[in-house]
């Protein structure tokens, strides 16, 4: 047996490990809800849980959260976990979850290697995909340097490896290639941009990449692996699932103030409590399905199908917990320092994800294209 292998086979209980800080990740959440901030208390504590090393396969001595079908399920509830105790740490961690993910579906040995060495080292990884509105997209240059910037990047500044996406400047429509990039903490990164109501703490900006020299062993896979189907759509249960956390969050503090004002006997209330308690369960549900579907191997056909359904089944149940518990608890909800003030913010910012009516019309078409009866579309292996 390898080192890694052994030190993967050692691992502790990840998810027992996680519990004991999740406390003090929520109570840190709290202190940094302002603009500019970045958990890195809160990275420690998931590294010293060994949460940086879990998406790595077992052989590496990882737990293969997000590799290997048995991690599923485990994934699903560590994303819940961090979502419920900081929703910014979780769009942190999905990011370098999915960043491990691809580099070892899709890397060469080496290249698996070097990450998983990175990992172990407490390393950040991230996922930033999105190109600056209005600019060329980030292009490889002749000259084999990179030109352009990346927006939307969650952990701008802080993450010291960014897996972006980028084409042939000669060739902007051509299927984009992966990169690795290894980032300087501090360089690189404006964050200035970063108006949003809620998840102040994810240090979320612009990257700029121009001028940087594309080296070997940074590009992963060909061209066009990064929206490989069903893996590129399938993925969207891992953020739905740290959005579910968010939903328990605010959950768990309507049912606190309730307790605390002794409201919770009110015929409303108690109406209000237990609707939102069915739309938690309805999202979690949805979400360990998705991670079941999108982790086995090979992808059960209908993944991406069933993903596009889960986030939206997420986003419509959040929304409903909202709301529910606005109108439970009042304008206090409305308020600062009140908890559910903060979590709300957070977690309607988080669902503005990419795309929700066109994921919502593709897994229509799918189910309007499909053979089997509606009740059998799902009820399958």
């Amino acid at each position: 047996m390898t080192r890694q292998a052994a030190l993967g086979a050692a691992m502790p209980d990840l998810l027992a490990a996680l519990r004991l800080r999740l406390p003090g990740i929520a109570e840190a959440a709290a202190t940094e809800d302002v603009d500019g901030a970045f958990p890195a208390g809160s990275v420690a504590a998931l590294d010293a849980a060994g949460l940086l090393r879990a998406p790595l396969a077992r052989a590496l001595g990882g737990a293969g959260w997000g590799i290997e079908a048995e991690g599923a399920a485990p994934l699903a509830q560590a994303l819940r976990l961090v979502g419920r105790a900081s929703l910014p740490l979780g769009r942190l961690y999905e990011g370098h979850v999915n960043a491990l993910r691809l580099v070892q579906r899709h890397g060469s040995a080496a290249q698996v290697a070097a990450a998983a060495r990175d990992a172990a080292a407490g390393l950040l990884f991230g996922v930033w995909n999105t190109d600056a509105p209005g600019e060329p997209p980030l292009a490889i240059r002749p000259d084999g340097r990179l030109a352009g910037r990346k927006v939307l990047c969650s952990g701008a500044g802080f993450a010291a490896r960014a897996l972006v996406t980028a084409r042939p400047e000669a060739t902007p429509e051509a299927p984009p290639q992966m990169l690795l990039v290894p980032l300087v903490p501090g360089e690189r990164a404006d964050i200035s941009g970063w108006t949003a109501q809620g998840m102040r703490a994810s240090a979320t900006g612009a990257v700029d990449f121009t001028g940087l020299a594309l080296q070997d062993g940074m590009a992963i896979g060909s061209p066009g692996d990064y929206l490989r189907q069903p893996d590129f759509s399938a993925g969207a249960w891992r953020f739905a699932a740290v959005q579910c956390g968010g939903l328990e969050a605010v959950l768990g503090a309507l049912r606190e103030h309730l307790r605390r004002t002794n409201r919770g006997g009110d015929p409303h209330q108690a109406a209000r409590l237990g609707q939102a308690a069915l739309a938690a369960e309805t999202a979690r549900l949805w979400v360990h399905s998705a991670a079941l579907r999108a982790e086995a191997e090979p992808a059960a056909a209908e993944a991406a199908t069933y993903a596009n359904l889960a986030r939206t089944a997420v986003e419509r149940a959040a929304l409903d917990v909202l709301e529910l518990a606005q109108r439970s608890v009042g304008l206090t909800a409305f308020l600062r320092p009140n908890p559910l003030e903060r979590l709300c913010r957070d977690l309607a910012t988080y669902l503005r994800q990419p795309a929700p009516d066109r994921a919502l019309g593709v897994a229509a078409a799918d189910i309007l294209a499909a053979v089997p009866a509606v009740g059998d579309l799902w009820d399958r292996p």
